[in-house]
């Protein structure tokens, strides 16, 4: 565990926020590419990417905060974790998809080329958790156990490293976007791919975690699991794709009358 990478004065610069950033450099780097395979305006992409990272950073630490809401609002804010991984998804998204609005780009065509880039993004970030020691699972006597003696909270007993899962399987959602999208698969049926993935992994992996059940036995996270796999599926049963309208010809111009 590296908590603390190193500190100017009294700041602290985390593991974990390092990761983070580095999650967002990489995935707007890969947005980049993949907004110029769908021939987008490359510079309001990359603006509605940023406002997208800003309302992600936002929305995870809210809904942190909202979920610890019996601890200390000074811990909650300042914890060097402190970041739910649903609450940064809608965060992200919710912006985004404001800022794609504003910038005036083609929603499928935008959120298809986003896709990749949101998996990534939140596969790093993954690794900036291992590296404080948050959100990991149940104890386990599995050989790949780790204990986090300085995690959020500390252990010594080895657990399932869920970070290392979710990184992997993150990492390897990117890849299958990245492919389906070079295939030309639909854009609506891209972006579903992505929410339906990251949906049933995280519903799957959290079956291993340590959250608190809020309704019927299931957890904050299985519930938005729940939620972003139904999207993703009407998505694929209903609607059509985003149709671009065509610029108009201009109109012939008027002929001289002979005379």
């Amino acid at each position: 565990m590296y908590p603390v990478l190193f500190r100017i004065g009294s700041i602290e610069i985390t593991s974990f926020g390092v990761m983070v950033a580095l999650g967002a450099l990489l995935g707007i780097l890969l947005l980049r590419r993949e907004a110029r395979r769908s021939n987008l305006d490359i510079g309001r992409v990359t603006d509605a990417a940023l406002v997208g990272v800003l309302g992600g950073l936002a929305g995870a630490k809210l809904l942190y905060v909202l979920e610890h809401w019996a601890e200390p609002l000074s811990d909650t804010l300042l914890s060097r974790g402190g970041m739910s991984w649903f609450g940064g998804m809608t965060g992200g998204i919710v912006a985004g998809l404001l800022a794609v609005r504003w910038q005036g780009l083609p929603l499928m065509r935008t959120l298809s080329a986003a896709a990749p880039s949101l998996a990534l993004g939140q596969a790093v970030g993954r690794i900036g958790c291992l590296l404080v020691g948050d959100d990991y699972g149940r104890p386990t006597d599995l050989p790949w156990g780790m204990a986090f003696p300085e995690g959020l909270p500390p252990t010594t007993d080895r657990v399932h490293p869920t970070q290392i899962y979710e990184a992997v399987v993150l990492f390897a959602l990117t890849v299958l976007l990245v492919r389906l999208r070079s295939k030309g698969l639909r854009d609506r049926a891209v972006f579903a791919s992505y929410l339906i993935g990251a949906g049933t992994s995280r519903f799957l992996i959290e079956m291993v975690r340590v959250n608190v059940p809020v309704l019927f036995g299931l957890t904050t996270a299985h519930l938005f699991s729940i939620a972003i796999i139904l999207v993703g599926i009407g998505l694929i049963v209903t609607g059509r794709e985003e149709v671009v309208a065509a610029t108009a010809a201009p109109p012939d111009k008027p002929r001289k009358r002979r005379r």
